[in-house]
Parts: structure tokens; sequence; C-alpha cells
């Protein structure tokens, strides 16, 4: 599958609700179900600004010209060994140019004191360290940011069952908050979106299959590989997030 097909997979959920993206999130949706990779989807997934910089660190890193190239994208938001080979401190540059003059410089030292504890270019840590910054979760209700934060990230859940409304039913573990730590609850289930009006982003799931989950959608069917990745690095940012002195979620959820 081409990179900027499994982007679009994953940046679809977020931009149908209108959160980050370019308008035209049915085009998008049209081209990602049946895979179609030209210039018109590679000019939509550019327009993702907040992931794009992402791409590009990654991408640099590993001497890989393209951002778009399959394991770049597969590295920020599912998770592989490319995130490893990301130098720290361009890391921090990255970090530097795009939000030290959004979130003020008290708030970015925090951000940033991430960087040499661990933290880097996966959407889970844009998730978890980044986003609270922003001021965008501060809604006076714990459970209001603590579902934004849950749902925003890539979640990993089982098929139970398919029902054939377009819709399957999943168990997944949800983010809780312990009045300090954020952590993964008990697995539950829910139900995601498979597609709609004949276009979807996963293909064919059956019971007992895994899949990525964002937002309200199924996004990928996952093998052991990419499975264990994407627990390996979320856990990881996690832990990044919470062992701060002034973590990100504290601020919005304490």
């Amino acid at each position: 599958m081409s990179g900027a097909v499994l982007f679009g997979r994953y940046a679809y959920p977020p931009n149908e609700l209108g959160y980050c993206g370019p308008g035209e999130h049915r085009q998008l949706l049209e081209q990602v179900s049946a895979r179609v990779d030209d210039g018109d989807l590679r000019r939509l997934v550019r327009g993702f600004e907040g992931a794009w910089p992402y791409l590009e660190l990654i991408a640099g890193s590993a001497g890989i010209v393209d951002p778009l190239d399959s394991r770049v994208v597969e590295a920020y938001w599912v998770g592989n060994a490319l995130l490893d080979g990301v130098d720290p401190a361009a890391m921090g540059r990255s970090l530097d140019e795009r939000f030290a003059d959004r979130v003020g410089r008290r708030s970015f030292e925090r951000l940033v004191d991430a960087v040499p504890a661990g933290a880097v270019p996966h959407h889970s840590f844009h998730v978890f360290g980044v986003y609270p910054w922003l001021g965008l979760l501060r809604g006076g209700r714990v459970d209001e940011p603590l579902r934004v934060l849950d749902r925003c990230r890539i979640r990993w859940g089982q098929v139970v069952a398919i029902p054939g409304d377009g819709r399957a039913v999943v168990t997944s573990r949800p983010l809780v908050w312990d009045g300090r730590r954020l952590l993964l609850g008990v697995a539950r289930e829910e139900r995601v979106q498979l597609g709609v009006g004949g276009l979807g982003l996963a293909g064919p799931l059956r019971p007992g299959d895994w899949c990525s989950l964002h937002w309200d959608w199924a996004c990928d069917r996952l093998d052991r590989a990419r499975l264990v990745a994407l627990r390996r690095y979320t856990l990881a940012q996690l832990d990044v997030v919470n062992s701060q002195p002034f973590p990100g979620p504290a601020a919005v959820l304490a």
C-alpha cells in the first residue's frame, strides 16, 4: 500500500470531524477507499499541517527522500524502528520551530523536557505531550478532555462481531486518569465505523482480527508486528509524559 493511502486511512477520521486537514474529506475518503495515490491525494495529505512536519523529521533522520514513504507514515501513526533513529536535538528543534510561540515559553519548556526523557515523533506523543499545551482541551470537565485524548490517539482493538450495519464491535482499553497519570483502563466493548456509502478505510475485517482505531473509525488491520509496535510506542510515550514534573495532561485533567 502506498504511504499516501496509508496516511489517509489514519487522517480521515479527524478530518471528517473538521479537526485537521483540508476541507475535502469526502474526496479523501473516496481516494483512500479506492487506494488511488495520485497528485490530488498527495495535495490533500500535505494539508495536514500537524502531522506533516513529523513526517519530514522522520524521513530526514532516516535519509528517506519522500515523507510519504510508507515506512515513514507507518512510523508516525503506528510506530517502527525509524523513530529510534531520530536525533533528540532534531526533535527539540522541530518542536521549537512549531510550538514555542504558540504555547508560551514556560509551557514550551515543560513540553521539551519530554525530549531527553525519550519523546519520539509518534502520533501518541503529539496527543499526550503536545496537544494539552495548545490550550484546546480546557472545558471545565475532566471527562471531555480525557475523551478527546483517548479518541485522538491511535488505539488498538480486537474485533468481536460485525453486525452488518457498517460498524464493528471491538474490545479496546480506554485511557483513564488516576489523578496523577494517564493509564490504560480495563478493556471494554465499543462500536466503530467500518464504512459509509460503500466506502471504508480498513478493508475487510473479521471477528478475531486486531485493528487500529482513530476517533470512531477502524483504520487498518494490524498484523502481530504492527500491533506490538503500536502498543510499545504508545506505552513508551505515556511513560515519558507521565514522568514529567509538569505533564501536559495534568494541566487539563488535574
